[in-house]
């Protein structure tokens, strides 16, 4: 076998001290780990410091910015990001090196399906599997783009499709989901610009559309309770995006004081 090339591992951080510590744990094979956290007010910066000197803090503008400062601290060719809250195990690990041993120059980068932890499950189907995710590449090929909050890697070259889970603890709870849900639909009506009238068609009609693909298309239904419930919320959460939306299109001046 080839050399192995080196990894430097990338994590953003707003107060994870819930998340981090196993993390980096899963990172420690990686040659560098480097941490760029926005000011958390937890016990984040210290964790990380126990794994890595490589800690930054910086002011969020945005995510794939932020992201993109973490990559440009690197020192390594290839570049892993994960964030506080997923793990590499053992074998995802393994099969990284074992990749990166036998590429030969041709692949720019490597997508890895995602399983994710949640209401006491493990996802196998539906929306959140196999959700493939582009998280390995050559530094001088590829950079962060995308519309804040929902980053994307933009790569310069072909790609190959790892075989083991990067595993994903989302949401503690459903609260946190909906909070969760409440700000990233805040975001879309940020920056949204549809006509005044679009909303009300697109609200009446996406999110079950989004049900029917969840539950039924892509077989959410075989995760039991869980796959119904998430397939739920991923239609409302298409639903509020359009429903807040409509509500800013409509919002009524402040009424005049006789």
């Amino acid at each position: 076998m080839r050399d192995i090339p080196r990894v430097s591992a990338c994590v953003i951080t707003y107060n994870e001290e819930r998340n981090i510590e196993g993390c980096l744990e899963s990172l420690k094979w990686c040659d560098e780990i480097i941490v760029v956290d926005s000011f958390s007010t937890d016990k984040t910066v210290e964790l990380a410091r126990r794994y890595t000197a490589k800690v930054r803090q910086h002011r969020l503008v945005s995510h794939p910015e932020q992201k993109n400062l973490a990559i440009s601290c690197a020192t390594h060719a290839w570049v892993l990001n994960v964030d506080a809250d997923e793990r590499v195990t053992p074998a995802l690990a393994a099969e990284i090196q074992e990749a990166l041993a036998a590429n030969r120059g041709d692949i720019a980068g490597y997508l890895m399906p995602r399983r994710t932890y949640f209401l006491g499950h493990w996802f196998r189907h539906g929306a959140w599997y196999p959700d493939r995710k582009l998280r390995l590449f050559r530094r001088d090929r590829g950079r962060f783009g995308g519309v804040n909050p929902h980053d994307k890697v933009v790569l310069d070259g072909p790609t190959q499709l790892l075989r083991n889970d990067l595993l994903h603890y989302t949401y503690r709870d459903l609260s946190h989901n909906l909070a969760t849900i409440d700000k990233y639909s805040d975001h879309f009506t940020a920056h949204a610009t549809l006509h005044p009238l679009w909303p009300i068609p697109a609200m009446l009609v996406k999110p079950p559309l989004k049900f029917l693909e969840t539950f039924i298309y892509k077989r959410g239904f075989l995760d039991g309770l869980p796959g119904f419930v998430v397939a739920v919320m991923n239609s409302f959460y298409i639903f509020l995006k359009y429903a807040k939306l409509w509500s800013r299109a409509r919002r009524p001046s402040p009424p005049h004081t006789p």
